[in-house]
């Protein structure tokens, strides 16, 4: 169907999807079970059923609007094709097989010997492509090729949306680096440029832009900023000089938003970052895959400390390159998208694939190994559009109108203006008369000269979630000397809530889950929430940014639904607040 013949929508509507997925051509993806290639994971997003890497099926519990299949372009399709020459009994393993093998540790070795001796010690080029094994010379080619065959086959305009993708994965003394890059429509090079050409994302930057200049509309999304150990969000160059005008508006164009939400972890804020922020501790993750590994520098590998450091730059040097909005995704490796905590079915199968592996019910050796026991269930790219199709999904990304989830898919719209009327929270024409006199998530509001812009925040429920427990605004902004500073606000909650004795925190919704049962209830919440909020501390001749937050009434974790399921006791925490954070909107000062 021609995208001319879907319906469009002017005021928009929101799409949840998913541009983080993996198949069995990811090297780690194949060496950990994974068997499904692209067009299964197309299945999956689109709601029907496939086999997991440890052989039971799994659905997703609703269909996703969009989805992307994201292979790691390095040895992109190798260990797949390596496997099928060398033992192509093995090759298609039976599940069985495959799970006493990560039982035994079989598995996990062996993807840990073709990370560190494959990727970190490659020489030449012929090891770095195909490990010096002629017959490997075209599985990278036959991949990207099904890959992008996939998504056209399964590109459905008004219905279903598919993006060509791969993932960037440097990771220098592993540093992650990683980004997923993501053309908007078919035009796609023969084959991805990746991090075997270089580590250095200013290189990729430049490549892409090279190919926006060849007429190719592509961008990049960093990921798992959290792992970077301060990289990602720097005030420097890759090389350690400052950073440049140039450097910092390319990486602007490149990188129109991040994913802050996914199975490693979230990248919005630290507690060592945002010490008043009493949610900032939301499903943290430290380090990579090994247990052992030293934990990263928080500076510089969260995002709200990232926009907070944009704004300093602008002070102190004109230029901002951390003007970015927000998504959130999975990284499943699985060739599903694990973001629903009562059927999460973990990242890689034989790491993580059943509830006795994730818990350590069997094989502790590889629990206590590695970090996955703290991996979550999340997260989705939520993008407001005009209609369901590539063109209109890829634009409304990048021009910011978008938010993250952590799994959850509670409606979140977010909007600033002038002088917006009064009860117009409350009115059906409210969402026509917010863009008409104001800007969306994402946008840029000129400044005034007098009192706050009018922000106009609205969430809905999750129709089969959990009820809201409130909405806050997030705000960052630079004094006159140049330092940056942060201030959360609650701007309305569910039920007739009143502050701490303190006058301080809004005091908390309550708490229904049954750790016991892993059940909880909507007896508490309200399941929507909207108001008009002005800045009490507003000042006209401040830089300053604003997103919105909102957030669930406490829910059980996937964890708790694993051990009642295996009759274990419960780990902590037992349960979460899913959330969804908004695309800043950015105050420009007249002054």
């Amino acid at each position: 169907m021609p995208s001319d013949a879907v319906s469009a929508d002017p005021l928009r509507q929101v799409f949840f999807g998913d541009l983080h997925i993996h198949s069995s051509y990811s090297f780690d993806a194949y060496t950990m079970g994974v068997r499904a290639y692209p067009k299964d994971a197309y299945v999956y997003a689109r709601g029907g059923k496939i086999l997991h890497g440890v052989g039971y099926p799994v659905q997703i519990d609703r269909p996703l609007d969009f989805a992307a299949v994201s292979d790691h372009a390095e040895y992109l399709g190798i260990a797949r094709r390596k496997a099928e020459l060398e033992e192509p009994a093995k090759a298609t393993e039976s599940h069985d097989t495959a799970l006493r093998a990560a039982l035994q540790g079989y598995a996990y070795e062996y993807l840990w010997r073709f990370m560190r001796e494959g990727m970190r010690s490659s020489s030449g080029e012929a090891r770095a492509r195909n490990f010096g094994v002629p017959e490997l010379a075209g599985a990278s080619r036959d991949a990207w090729e099904d890959i992008a065959r996939a998504a056209s086959e399964h590109n459905v305009p008004g219905s279903f949306s598919t993006f060509i993708a791969y993932e960037w994965s440097s990771m220098p003394e592993d540093q992650h680096l990683h980004r997923v890059v993501l053309y908007g429509d078919e035009k796609v090079l023969a084959m991805p440029w990746s991090s075997l050409e270089s580590e250095n994302p200013e290189d990729l930057w430049r490549e892409l832009e090279r190919q926006r200049g060849s007429g190719h509309s592509v961008i990049a999304i960093p990921h798992n900023s959290n792992l970077s150990n301060g990289l990602m969000f720097s005030d420097r160059k890759y090389d350690g000089t400052p950073l440049s005008r140039e450097l910092a508006e390319l990486r602007s164009r490149i990188e129109p938003v991040s994913e802050i939400f996914q199975v490693k972890g979230q990248s919005e804020t630290h507690p060592d970052l945002s010490p008043s922020d009493e949610f900032a501790d939301f499903e943290l993750v430290e380090q990579p895959v090994m247990a052992d590994a030293p934990q990263r520098e928080v500076k510089g590998s969260y995002v709200r400390d990232a926009l907070r450091l944009g704004m300093e730059l602008q002070h102190a040097q004109g230029f901002n390159p951390y003007r970015f909005g927000v998504i959130g995704s999975t990284d499943s490796h699985n060739a599903t998208s694990p973001a629903n905590e009562a059927d999460y079915h973990g990242k890689l199968p034989l790491l993580d694939g059943t509830p006795g592996l994730r818990l350590g019910a069997y094989s502790p050796q590889v629990h206590e190994r590695t970090t996955m026991h703290r991996w979550s269930a999340m997260g989705l790219a939520a993008v407001w559009a005009q209609e369901n199709t590539r063109a209109s999904l890829f634009a409304a990304i990048l021009r910011k109108e978008t938010y993250a989830t952590s799994g959850s898919r509670l409606r979140l719209r977010f909007f600033a203006g002038w002088d917006y009327p009064e009860g117009m929270a409350q009115s059906a024409r409210a969402i026509d008369v917010a863009y008409a006199q104001g800007v969306p998530m994402g946008g840029v509001l000129n400044g005034g000269t007098g009192q706050s812009p009018d922000f106009f925040i609205w969430a809905a429920k999750d129709p089969e979630g959990a009820n809201l427990d409130r909405v806050q605004v997030i705000k960052g902004w630079v004094d006159s000397s140049g330092n940056s500073h942060e201030k959360v606000y609650d701007v309305a909650a569910s039920g007739l809530r009143e502050r701490d004795a303190s006058g301080g925190r809004l005091a908390a919704v309550g708490n229904t889950v049954d750790v016991v049962r892993g059940r909880y209830t909507n007896s508490i919440g309200d399941a929507e929430l909207r108001t008009i909020w002005r800045d009490p501390d507003y000042r006209p001749e401040q830089q300053a940014f604003y997103y919105a937050r909102a957030l669930e009434i406490p829910t059980p974790r996937w964890s708790t639904y694993d051990a009642v399921k295996l009759g274990m006791p419960v780990p902590d925490p037992a349960w979460i607040q899913e959330r969804a954070v908004s695309s800043a909107i950015w105050i420009k000062s007249l002054q």
